[in-house]
């Protein structure tokens, strides 16, 4: 889904050509039918499974961003010249990127490119966000993170976030812990890159975010597309990257490439 900052969160769902108002149909019936065919989301070509959330097998393995060092930024192979692709690399990774601490389900600390700020977060169903530190790489990012999640969750547990069993926190004073409980390693990674060391966003503001929910799940059901291919019931909200039926959840994100017909 494709969302805007606003209160709240203003949510599309792309269909093909279409982009269909999610919002206004909050309290309707909406039925989303899977048609047994998947499409690749980078080559186009049909797929008779997805992988890493709507590629084929062969973009799987071939391309740079679905290599394992996207998920783990800190284990960045550019320098040693065996990245998977190097022009994609220098496009993608070799940008600005934000450092910053989010409430989901809980504090955590994560990363994401300067541009995908505040997309990011709304993709996490943070409740609440604040930047840290801007860096010049995704690797220095990933330093970072993996530092200060020594200290607090790098990880969102969904069915909490879906529950909303969320407390308001004081990020700042979160922030302010952490940074002297690192401060010595903090200080180390610097030194690693005196051309570009990182930048702590020391004067930001807590970012408050609120989802269009009109009932949370006490109980959190998933659905699954290649179990059930139709998911069906009254949308009772949309969190995340989940719409929240009367009957069950279905991350989105997870079906990517999938060929769904949307009913109202």
């Amino acid at each position: 889904m494709t969302s805007a900052l606003a209160c709240p969160v203003l949510y599309r769902l792309p269909v093909g050509e279409q982009q269909i108002d999610l919002n206004p149909l909050l309290g309707k019936k909406l039925s989303l039918r899977y048609s047994g065919q998947i499409f690749c989301v980078h080559c186009g070509k049909k797929s008779s499974k997805s992988f890493n959330q709507g590629y084929c097998y062969p973009c799987f393995i071939k391309l740079a961003q679905c290599d394992m060092c996207i998920m783990k930024p800190e284990t960045c192979h550019y320098a040693a010249g065996t990245c998977r692709e190097p022009s994609w690399g220098e496009e993608f990774c070799f940008q600005p990127h934000i450092v910053y601490l989010a409430n989901s389900s809980g504090i955590k600390v994560g990363i994401t490119r300067q541009s995908q700020t505040p997309t990011r977060w709304i993709d996490q169903g943070a409740v609440q966000a604040l930047p840290i530190f801007k860096v010049a790489s995704r690797h220095l990012s990933g330093l970072i993170e993996v530092t200060l999640a020594q200290h607090v969750s790098d990880k969102t547990s969904w069915q909490q976030m879906l529950k909303n069993n969320t407390v308001p926190l004081d990020l700042v004073a979160v922030r302010d812990q952490l940074l002297n409980q690192c401060q010595d390693q903090l200080h180390a990674i610097a030194k690693q890159f005196p051309d570009s060391p990182p930048q702590l966003l020391d004067d930001a503001e807590s970012l408050t975010l609120d989802y269009p929910v009109l009932q949370y799940p006490s109980k959190v059901k998933s659905f699954n597309f290649d179990k059930e291919p139709l998911v069906s019931g009254v949308l009772e909200g949309i969190k995340g990257q989940y719409l929240i039926f009367d009957n069950g959840v279905i991350n989105i994100r997870k079906f990517a490439g999938y060929e769904v017909e949307v009913t109202v």
